[in-house]
């Protein structure tokens, strides 16, 4: 499972021309899922990606977490986070889960950071094509995968 985790002061998604979701001072994070995936790999992400330390302290460190700040979190499914470029220029997708096993996980990971930020987790709607605005903070960027642990 795939985490890219962006700090934003402020994010949104839109469906059909309507704010679906938004949220202020957080993280977006964008969630791909490969078949090798399981509720631990979830369990680890969410821990990591909810106490990292991305955030400012009152020296300008980062220093502070999601957790600390009582963040906003946007959490959006993306399937071409595990696109392998290998042989010619047309992306290839096979290491992504399929959707009935990713929506599974993908909901079980909002649920994960709901319990562990008790408060509500903003997402994007699964397969739905989504356009995602951000304002990037930092810029502050973050690639987790939860089978090298890094």
């Amino acid at each position: 499972m795939r985490f890219v985790i962006q700090r934003v002061t402020k994010a949104s998604v839109t469906i059909d021309d309507s704010v679906y979701s938004s949220i202020k001072k957080g993280v977006l994070v964008l969630v791909g899922v490969e078949e090798a995936d399981t509720k631990e790999d979830a369990d680890w992400l969410c821990n990591k990606v909810t106490g990292l330390r991305i955030f400012s302290d009152a020296d300008g460190k980062m220093n502070v977490s999601l957790q600390d700040i009582s963040g906003d979190i946007l959490v959006v499914s993306q399937f071409t986070l595990f696109a392998s470029t290998k042989k010619g220029n047309r992306p290839s997708f096979i290491r992504s889960a399929k959707p009935a096993m990713a929506i599974s996980l993908y909901d079980y990971c909002i649920e994960q950071l709901t319990l562990l930020l008790k408060k509500p987790v903003m997402t994007g709607k699964f397969g739905a094509d989504m356009k995602i605005s951000l304002v990037n903070d930092g810029p502050v960027t973050i690639l987790m995968d939860s089978k090298e642990r890094e």
